[in-house]
């Protein structure tokens, strides 16, 4: 196409890059000199496999999906200018240098050109060299370059813990200096590359960057208050900052699941508000389980995270993360065992995941005898779930058979009651049967008064 049209064309960007590391890319980014939303139009006419799904006009440039699994997308070359209050860029036509000029890092300024010498490779600002010692530099002044869009400040240090590349020490004294210009990026923004920080295979690497740059303090006080170390008597707490990293880092290692590497992050967020010292104990930080499942709705809708069954399950996480631990004996009783499963229902495995990151000890035997632990206790859940399916178990009573029984309408004690059976079950006070149920149920309701009417 670009040749019997004779226009000049350059495969760019990320595409570039990954190929020259060997990553696997799924988007690919063309530059045409001239109209590239023309040239992409007249494009998917021609080439089998392309679908439409998109034309952005204020920016010329058109985006398709090809063969289902590649996002392709082409733009003429161009050059932007910003304004202060916004990142969205005032865009013109250019030249192809002044295209290159406005990528964010040397690393995506390489060009493969397609026409007219194909496999020409393109490399204006170093970015080969800065590949191979594993740098992050901007291709222009960093200060200009982060001031006119601030989401590159995230992005670089998206980049640096993906790839696992240092950042320049001028590029990231620039990110610090300019750390206040976040404020006009949006949180949808933000936390996408915040997701793709979490989602690599050491996010501790982000985090650390994202602190040191008080990039964190912009978007995220409740973890930056997870940081330090306070000390009375010559005892001391652990820090909880690099307490969490640890605990993310080897969540990491057992699962790909965002939200639950999100419940690494988050597990832990209420110990600065529950932090006490007790002179006969040392520090405290009761209830942060609960007072940080209390934080998580809060947090979640201020980053523009979903506030739906995946915000529920990070909730959930949070606070039952002590409960496996405190079960973690080998005299551990049934009926614990089966409050832990019912409480947890579908969730159980993320949340035993979980409780095996949160293990940051230095002294390996007590690791070693946490560890067994937590693998008795699963055996002890796998051999009562297969005795009684406790899971999605259901307690016999509802509260339809409590109203029918005493011919009264909805209320709380009707609530009451069924709480007060189903915890009796639980705590391995009764059966788990419908005769069992029934006659506990009928002593309970005497407490409020009730008894069945006499037909």
């Amino acid at each position: 196409m670009a040749e019997s049209s004779q226009t000049e064309c350059y495969v760019v960007g990320g595409y570039v890059r990954d190929l020259l590391l060997n990553r696997d890319s799924k988007d690919v980014d063309f530059v045409v000199i001239g109209d590239g939303v023309s040239f992409a139009e007249k494009l998917v006419k021609t080439v089998p496999g392309c679908s439409h799904y998109g034309y952005y006009a204020n920016y010329g440039t058109a985006a398709f999906r090809f063969q289902d699994d590649l996002e392709v997308e082409f733009v003429g070359a161009r050059k932007e200018s910003y304004q202060t209050d916004s990142r969205n860029p005032i865009v013109e036509f250019g030249s192809f240098q002044e295209d290159m000029e406005r990528r964010d890092f040397t690393i995506n300024a390489l060009s493969i050109q397609i026409y007219p010498q194909f496999g020409l490779l393109k490399d204006p600002f170093g970015g080969i060299a800065d590949l191979e010692a594993k740098r992050i530099v901007t291709p222009l002044d960093p200060l200009k370059t982060f001031s006119d869009d601030p989401l590159r400040m995230l992005r670089a240090i998206r980049f640096a813990t993906q790839l696992q590349f240092h950042i320049d020490p001028v590029t990231l004294q620039a990110i610090s200096d300019q750390a206040s210009r976040l404020s006009i990026i949006s949180k949808e923004r933000i936390v996408e590359e915040v997701n793709k920080i979490i989602l690599s295979k050491k996010p501790s690497i982000g985090f650390k960057l994202l602190f040191d740059t008080k990039l964190l303090h912009e978007f995220f006080p409740e973890m930056v208050a997870l940081h330090g170390v306070k000390e009375v008597n010559g005892i001391r707490h652990k820090d909880n900052f690099y307490h969490t990293l640890q605990v993310l880092d080897q969540i990491a290692n057992l699962t790909d699941d965002l939200w639950t590497r999100w419940s690494a992050i988050l597990h832990d967020i209420a110990k600065p508000p529950t932090q006490k010292f007790e002179p006969k104990i040392g520090w405290t930080f009761h209830g942060h389980e609960d007072m940080g499942a209390r934080m998580v709705p809060g947090i979640f809708k201020r980053l523009r995270l979903p506030l739906n069954e995946k915000m529920k399950y990070v909730q959930k996480l949070v606070r039952l993360h002590l409960r496996p631990m405190a079960l973690n004996k080998e005299d551990i009783t049934d009926s614990a065992i089966r409050r832990l499963v019912f409480d947890s229902g579908d969730d159980l495995r993320g949340l035993l995941t979980l409780c095996r990151a949160d293990i940051t000890s230095k002294n390996e035997a007590k690791v070693k005898r946490i560890l067994e632990n937590l693998n008795l206790l699963e055996s002890k859940i796998a051999d009562l779930e297969e005795r009684d399916r406790i899971r999605n178990w259901q307690p016999p009573i509802t509260g339809e058979i409590i109203m029918e029984t005493f011919k009264i309408p909805a209320s709380r004690a009707v609530g009451e009651i069924k709480t007060a059976v189903r915890e009796a079950i639980l705590d391995g006070k009764i059966e788990s049967d419908y005769p069992s149920a029934f006659e506990y149920m009928l002593e309970i309701a005497k407490n409020y008064g009730l008894k069945p009417p006499v037909n």
